[in-house]
């Protein structure tokens, strides 16, 4: 099995390579950019993948480039699966990571994948955008769609929130500057969250989309409280206003039910868990 994965130097790719090498794939890590349409489809022809995850893309949901989140996470996809469908034997399985945030705003939580989306920022647009127009490829290519919600984990970049503040408490800091401490987000452990592609790569439906989710939603101030049990640390928190966005989401949490009945029972760690390996790694 040989696995063709974008992304692969990333968060999420690092340790998908990881346990996908561990789970017997000939892990294939799409190199150089991928807005390179030559390139990707040279990689592409020369790998031959029987299976594909492609992570790559702009995550970050405040990027102040806009066209950025449409020429990388739309265009460039849209380059990868005309690669792809050039191949003489299709691949048994193309996953394709999109968002949650294409939920927007909603006032019952958990969301299921009935719930029509919503989206409220670029980033989830261009993900939205991504998930319609690859619909085009079905009759060629055995296309999923995977909607994570928040997760978190060893490695992952401290412009984001959970990273920041596990940082803050290694350093035993004296205070941190945060936006809203009390909107509710799913912040699993990255390690589940890859244990569920690997699941898809076998057992996912074609043309399905499905939330990757717990259904556990925590507020910043409960990931606070939790690191200062852990540490015994105790941190004063400011607002800051920049950090506020506009448009925030204000609880976001996923129902799997769909998940659960085409890869079978979920198994998730503990917050606890996943904060005391954050803080472990240093």
């Amino acid at each position: 099995m040989r696995l063709l994965l974008t992304g692969a130097e990333g968060f999420t790719g690092t340790h998908l390579r990881q346990a996908a090498a561990q789970a017997g794939f000939e892990v294939c890590a799409l190199t150089g950019d991928l807005q390179d349409s030559a390139a990707v489809l040279s990689q592409v022809l020369a790998y031959q993948p029987t299976h594909v995850v492609h992570l790559a893309g702009v995550s970050h949901v405040t990027l102040d480039s806009p066209l950025q989140y449409y020429q990388v996470n739309l265009l460039a996809s849209l380059d990868l699966l005309d690669a792809l469908a050039t191949l003489p034997q299709p691949p048994q399985k193309v996953i394709l990571a999109s968002s949650a945030n294409v939920y927007g705003n909603r006032a019952i939580s958990p969301i299921s994948e009935a719930q029509p989306p919503s989206p409220i920022s670029h980033y989830a647009m261009s993900k939205l955008a991504l998930e319609y127009l690859s619909r085009p490829y079905y009759d060629r290519l055995p296309i999923v769609i995977t909607r994570p919600f928040n997760y978190t984990g060893v490695g992952h970049d401290l412009k984001f929130v959970i990273p920041k503040i596990v940082d803050h408490f290694r350093r035993r800091a004296d205070n941190i500057e945060l936006g809203n401490i009390d909107v509710l987000r799913e912040y699993n452990d990255v390690r589940d969250v890859c244990a569920i592609y690997l699941a898809l790569l076998l057992e996912g439906q074609p043309a399905q989309t499905y939330n990757i989710a717990s259904g556990r939603t925590y507020s910043l101030r409960q990931i606070v409280a939790y690191l200062e049990k852990l540490t015994g640390h105790q941190l004063v928190i400011t607002a800051n206003p920049a950090l506020m966005r506009a448009n925030e989401i204000a609880h976001l949490g996923g129902d799997a039910t769909r998940l659960q009945a085409d890869i079978g029972q979920l198994s998730w760690r503990q917050i606890e868990a996943t904060l005391e390996w954050m803080l472990a790694a240093g």
